[in-house]
């Protein structure tokens, strides 16, 4: 309390003042501290793993940082996995064999935000997604299984949990050949049905620009107008062919294989070239040559391997040079359900 004296006229007055503390800024100073980032990023990346990890010079939380930049586009968002360390994860769909670009923080000024002072770019690819793979062609039929999602989907193609079983009841020497998240001949033949139909090359690898063209059957529904269909054949007395249709025997008929030095594999092998029409030529195995122009309803699977009619005298035993002779009303019936990529087993 400060008291002063003041004078007016003939009195003298005194007066009582408070001291009034000094005026102060309202707005704190705060601090910013320089951090530098250390970044991980695997050389694979995959759905279920975290794109990469961010490690701080000191403790920075999640919350401050910008979002990941990203290249093709994806939506991520940062996870605090220590008081040093973050990781981001994708909270979009990975487009498989695809090359990712991530421009990520290498030095940082950091307050109750953080601000990027220098970026540093780093490269990470995605692998083929078999499960993915497998999910799309079975919803498109292209496969002879269901998938059953086990969660809802945002869209038909999105990739989610869920389950595979058989659609039909086929023989063990196909199903034996099927397992979920492996690259296995069933798998493989089923995509080269889908590029075949899609007019694009029949590689048997999902490239990006299958993988585009899966994704907008799927949800367009664009499924295979044709059945599923399998062909087996068996090297047993007397041999014969058993034609599969939507896992039902269309049709049976006595067939010759391979002799010795030339017998015809045994497999499960895709059907990769296909003629109304052909010449075969080649070598016998007493050294002389052939040349048979006009065989009709040809279905290249292994090689030089074919389905295809020709004229013996009998059926039913080995009289081939490795390729699997059928009556020619026999061929003409079996070709129509032999497109890019039907299964054709051989076995004993």
């Amino acid at each position: 309390m400060i008291r002063r004296l003041v004078t007016v006229g003939a009195l003298t007055l005194v007066i009582a003042t408070a001291a009034l503390p000094p005026l102060v800024s309202s707005g704190a100073t705060i601090s910013r501290v320089s951090v530098n980032v250390k970044v991980t990023v695997s050389p694979s990346l995959s759905a279920n793993l975290p794109l990469l990890r961010l490690h701080f010079s000191a403790p920075t939380k999640a919350r401050k940082l910008p979002p990941l930049i990203t290249r093709p586009a994806l939506t991520t968002k940062w996870e605090q996995i220590g008081p040093n360390d973050v990781q981001a994860v994708a909270t979009s769909a990975l487009a498989p064999l695809t090359n990712y670009v991530f421009r990520t923080p290498n030095t940082m000024s950091c307050a109750k935000t953080c601000s990027v002072t220098a970026y540093t770019s780093s490269i990470a690819s995605v692998s083929t997604n078999l499960v993915w793979e497998a999910q799309l062609l079975a919803q498109l039929n292209y496969l002879p299984l269901n998938f059953t999602p086990g969660t809802p989907q945002s869209t038909p193609s999105e990739q989610v949990n869920g389950t595979f079983t058989w659609a039909y009841n086929l023989p063990a020497t196909l199903t034996s050949l099927w397992s979920v998240g492996t690259n296995n001949v069933v798998l493989r033949a089923a995509l080269e049905t889908f590029q075949s139909q899609s007019n694009l090359p029949v590689t048997g690898q999902a490239d990006p620009t299958t993988w585009s063209d899966l994704l907008t059957a799927v949800d367009n529904n664009h499924v295979d107008p044709a059945t599923y269909d399998y062909v087996s054949v068996t090297e047993q007395l007397p041999e014969h062919l058993t034609l599969y249709v939507a896992g039902k025997v269309k049709f049976t008929t006595l067939v010759n294989t391979g002799i010795e030095p030339v017998p015809t594999e045994l497999g499960t092998f895709p059907v990769y070239e296909r003629f109304l029409t052909t010449t075969m030529s080649g070598q016998n195995p007493n050294g002389t040559t052939y040349h048979d122009p006009d065989i009709p309803w040809v279905s290249y699977f292994n090689g030089g391997d074919a389905l295809h009619g020709f004229i013996r005298a009998s059926y039913g035993f080995p009289q081939s040079l490795g390729c699997v002779e059928m009556p020619f009303a026999s061929a003409e019936t079996v070709f129509p359900y032999t497109p890019i990529g039907t299964l054709v087993t051989v076995h004993d």
